[in-house]
């Protein structure tokens, strides 16, 4: 599904929700999902995300920069999204988008949906987001590739 603000990717991954579940919750391990590999590192508390849980990321595309994500969707096991912004007071300026993954119980396992999410994306920062998008799809993609191997010993 792509939209203006909205793009979203799916998969199957033969493993239960609550484990799939438990790797995005784990900020510490988002390194080791992130499809785009712009994810370097997580900082602040290791405990599982919850909702409000606000927590670091260490990125880098081209040059380093942080982001500061909070959680705003939680339904355990089932949904879990946070929103990122720039810190300090740039996070008014830069930002806003949110990052979501849905799951849903099936036969095979569980079908896994993530959606980027600009409907709250700072008017600085989401002409540019926007350009990003077929990018963002394709790192979207390869997202639920690593947490499929990750969690399958596929690959």
């Amino acid at each position: 599904m792509t939209s203006s603000d909205h793009a979203s990717v799916e998969r199957t991954i033969e493993a239960p929700a609550a484990e799939i579940f438990a790797l995005l919750a784990d900020a510490t391990r988002h390194r080791d999902i992130d499809g785009s590999g712009s994810v370097k590192g997580a900082r602040g508390r290791p405990e599982p995300l919850s909702l409000g849980s606000t927590f670091g990321m260490s990125m880098r595309i081209g040059l380093p920069y942080s982001m500061v994500n909070t959680v705003v969707e939680f339904d355990q096991d089932r949904l879990i999204a946070w929103q990122t912004r720039a810190p300090s007071i740039f996070g008014k300026l830069v930002g806003g988008r949110i990052w979501r993954y849905e799951l849903e119980p099936t036969d095979g396992g569980t079908l896994v949906r993530e959606t980027w999410d600009l409907s709250e994306e700072s008017a600085l920062s989401k002409p540019g987001a926007r350009r990003m998008e077929t990018a963002t799809v394709r790192n979207m993609a390869a997202t639920l590739e690593r947490i499929d191997r990750l969690l399958t010993d596929k690959g």
